[in-house]
């Protein structure tokens, strides 16, 4: 029994989690062998991230990984959730979604966000500095404008095979974003990292600043967060075990690890502050039974009058994730 319509568009954002004791391309090429499981499921779209010297996470190139996604699938549209901008000069973007859509034409997205790297060894390796988001905005326009023609830094400047081709962009936020993609025309793509209030305020602010542009005629808002279901409350929310430890592991000591087994992390001894991140990265989520989790999906689209709803859930037990994310398929009635 469905909870949710079916006209509701479902996603996912997979970034690649490496496991304890698991090669960095192991992590890879599950994230190909789940993006075909998700496309058979009846998801709508498949995006992959950029991180630069995670130990956790694997996918740093997300150009490169959406290519092998896409040779790998037929119909799910394929793109990234995100590109981080600030990070790369955007002619060479434009250059490498030219060369996905060229390749798979009508299927490529280009999800860009405005964080540069976490640490400042990083930064430095990619020529970047702190302030480097603050040129977001004008980077979005340059971006844009090598596909339409209408933006190049210079005449003689073309990004081939870019040029003349359209690939759907989406702003990533998480609050002051969402101004950036309404005066762009650009899709929002946006999570409830600071609460759910903030979001909403966020996402009401995107709808009335709005300006209808050649990518996009109307505001287009994309939610996205974790979203946990099992045949009980309780494994559900042993799901979010092993990315709560992750996430609590990065606050209090500086460095995002592979996932560990739930088991083992709800035995560990924590200190009182690795105890009150792990408890905060708990919170938020959606996690329960198919028809729990339907209800309340369905509920947050509602207060948020979402248009589509990104998936982000990461856990430890592969066979578990890839459950969940079919358990959730069927109660929303995906095709």
């Amino acid at each position: 029994m469905t909870t949710t319509a079916p006209s509701l568009r479902l996603s996912v954002l997979d970034r690649s989690r490496t496991r304890r004791g698991q090669e960095p391309a192991q992590a890879l090429r599950d994230t190909v062998a789940f993006a075909r499981e998700v496309e058979r499921l009846g998801y709508h779209r498949f995006w992959v991230s950029e991180h630069h010297g995670v130990p956790g996470v694997a996918g740093s190139a997300p150009t490169v990984l959406a290519a092998a996604v896409a040779a790998a699938t037929t119909r799910i549209r394929v793109g990234t959730g995100g590109v981080m901008l600030p990070n790369h000069q955007p002619l060479v973007v434009a250059e490498q979604f030219g060369v996905l859509a060229a390749l798979f034409p009508d299927r490529i997205d280009m999800g860009l966000g405005r964080s540069v790297a976490f640490t400042d060894g990083v930064r430095r390796a990619l020529g970047r500095e702190k302030d480097a988001a603050d040129r977001f905005p004008e980077q979005l326009t340059e971006l844009i404008g090598y596909f339409d023609g209408a933006g190049r830094t210079s005449r003689d400047v073309h990004a081939r095979p870019a040029e003349g081709l359209h690939v759907p962009a989406f702003v990533l936020a998480t609050g002051a974003g969402a101004d950036v993609a309404a005066d762009a025309g650009l899709p929002l793509v946006i999570a409830a990292a600071r609460g759910e209030e903030r979001m909403l305020a966020a996402v009401d602010r995107y709808r009335q600043r709005f300006r209808p542009s050649a990518q996009a005629a109307e505001p287009y808002v994309v939610v996205s967060g974790t979203v946990a279901v099992a045949a009980t409350t309780e494994q559900a929310e042993r799901l979010l075990v092993p990315e709560a430890w992750s996430s609590a592991h990065a606050r209090t000591r500086g460095e995002f690890p592979p996932l560990a087994p739930a088991e083992e992390i709800l035995e560990r001894a924590m200190t009182p502050r690795e105890r009150a991140a792990y408890q905060e990265a708990l919170r938020g989520h959606i996690a329960g039974t198919p028809a729990r989790a339907a209800a309340e999906l369905a509920a947050l689209v509602e207060r948020t009058r979402a248009d589509e709803y990104l998936v982000t859930t990461s856990t430890y037990d592969r066979a578990a994730l890839l459950d969940s994310y079919r358990l959730l398929a069927e109660a929303v009635g995906l095709a």
